[in-house]
């Protein structure tokens, strides 16, 4: 199986799945983001774990082709600085994480937008 298709098929549905109850609800997308940006210990944790899976995708997926195949490598070199930044300065991503939970329109959209990655994902993966 094609390493594109492999990994859409991976992140798809969970990207899918976890959108899912944050657009029925954006207090409980509030309520788990306060809850994870309280803890400096679960921000720099959850970095490394980023920051790896990142890696697991750029060094078997970095192609820059102009089709969908290019959604994965964009999300992986993200989850590379996501991660990093969660690692190098974790007070500074809490901070930065607070000032965007106040923004009801920027949630909904992000959301939404995670939300069509993952359908889209789902569906080069299994269609």
């Amino acid at each position: 199986m094609e390493t594109s298709i492999w990994i859409a098929k991976l992140l798809g549905p969970v990207v899918l799945a976890v959108s899912i109850p944050m657009i029925v609800s954006l207090k409980l997308l509030r309520e788990l983001a306060r809850e994870f940006l309280k803890s400096t210990s679960l921000i720099f944790m959850s970095g490394i774990l980023v920051m790896v899976g990142g890696l697991a995708i750029v060094n078997t997926h970095n192609r820059w082709t102009m089709d969908w195949t290019l959604l994965i490598t964009l999300f992986g070199w993200a989850m590379v600085i996501g991660g990093a930044f969660r690692v190098i300065a974790p007070k500074f991503v809490a901070g930065i994480g607070e000032s965007m939970l106040g923004r009801t329109a920027f949630l909904r959209g992000s959301v939404i937008l995670w939300a069509v990655f993952g359908l889209v994902l789902t569906y080069y993966g299994y269609f």
